[in-house]
């Protein structure tokens, strides 16, 4: 949109409907808009507006609402978007401090990105495979069942039943252990299995059967998990939402969020690209996430992305507020993760 006024009636407009949540008219526009132009001229560009799609006309009403796409291009191009206020990034770096657990960050990062836009946060939870071992013990459950207890670099314990070819005495099982604690310690679930699988075909002699058995456990116990799962906080917000009136497509929308597949997933596909993304309405390409909007952002530590954070709410939201909010909330919760992966 190369005209000018166009450019800055859009902007108003949508502006105005966003903070009002009403139609906008030709009359509010020429008030607001700051155009030395008339009523006529107005009209005339609102609907040149309407037909390329930007815009719409309730039937019951004299002024307009901006479309998806009206949004698209106030998003992509018309906003203008100011960094979160220091006081609210120390509030963040106070609320995600160093040092906790990862689910205990994750949980506080979700219920903050909800708090402070009052809509829904949400937060895909790193995979363990990413984060450094630190400690591993085996417990015999029965004759050919081991329990592998996983305490990782942030302090997070996973407990892991493995199905066993036979059955194991508790010093075979100590012997296990102790090996993978004094040679493994500080490396990723990955790092571990790749090399114990070349010492297994480099080594003849006596540690050889040390390794079969190592190897025969750490395939289960070090295993990636299936199911990455996700962090909801503030779904209730939603309800009595102006915008999300229609409780057939709200009870959609909570039953996307208690399933949480297609939202993990379209979280992942924000997690390859640097920076916020967003998602109005249909681009989502979700039924249940028509009418709603997703502001997300990827969060890792040491170049590596560990997963994304969001909020999704109506499509008539405060992105200039919504924006920064995200952006500085992946920004804390990375480098809060940062100390305590280990690796």
């Amino acid at each position: 949109m190369k005209d000018p006024r166009a450019r800055q009636l859009l902007r108003t407009l949508i502006a105005r409907h966003i903070r009002d949540g009403e139609p906008v008219g030709s009359q509010t526009l020429a008030r607001h808009a700051g155009l030395d132009v008339s009523a006529a001229t107005i009209r005339n560009i609102l609907a040149d507006l309407e037909d390329s799609g930007l815009l719409s006309t309730p039937h019951t009403s004299a002024g307009r609402v901006p479309t998806a796409q009206g949004y698209r291009v106030f998003v992509d191009s018309l906003l203008q978007l100011k960094p979160l206020p220091d006081k609210e990034v120390a509030r963040l770096r106070t609320e995600l401090p160093v040092g906790i657990g990862t689910q205990s960050l994750l949980g506080s990062a979700s219920e903050l990105v909800s708090a402070m836009t009052h809509f829904v946060g949400v937060v895909s939870v790193p995979r363990r495979e990413q984060f450094a071992f630190r400690y591993i013990d085996f417990v015999a459950v029965d004759s050919q069942r081991v329990m592998a207890i996983l305490v990782f670099a942030d302090n997070e314990v996973q407990n892991r039943l493995i199905q066993t070819r036979r059955s194991y005495e508790p010093g075979e099982l100590e012997r296990v252990a102790n090996y993978l604690n004094a040679h493994f310690a500080g490396r990723s679930l990955a790092d571990i299995r790749a090399t114990l699988v070349q010492e297994m075909r480099t080594v003849r002699s006596e540690m050889e059967n040390l390794l079969a058995h190592t190897v025969e456990l750490a395939e289960q116990a070090l295993a990636p998990e299936g199911g990455e799962d996700m962090v909801v906080a503030g779904q209730t917000r939603l309800m009595g939402l102006q915008d999300l009136s229609d409780l057939d497509r709200l009870r959609d929308l909570f039953d996307a969020f208690t399933r949480k597949r297609e939202i993990l997933q379209l979280l992942e596909r924000t997690a390859g690209a640097p920076g916020v993304r967003i998602f109005i309405g249909e681009e989502t390409g979700l039924a249940p996430l028509e009418g709603v909007s997703l502001v997300s952002a990827p969060y890792g530590s040491s170049g590596q992305v560990l997963g994304v954070l969001g909020v999704i709410g109506p499509t008539r939201m405060a992105y200039d507020r919504v924006i920064p909010v995200v952006q500085a909330t992946a920004d804390v919760l990375g480098a809060a993760l940062e100390s305590s992966r280990g690796s």
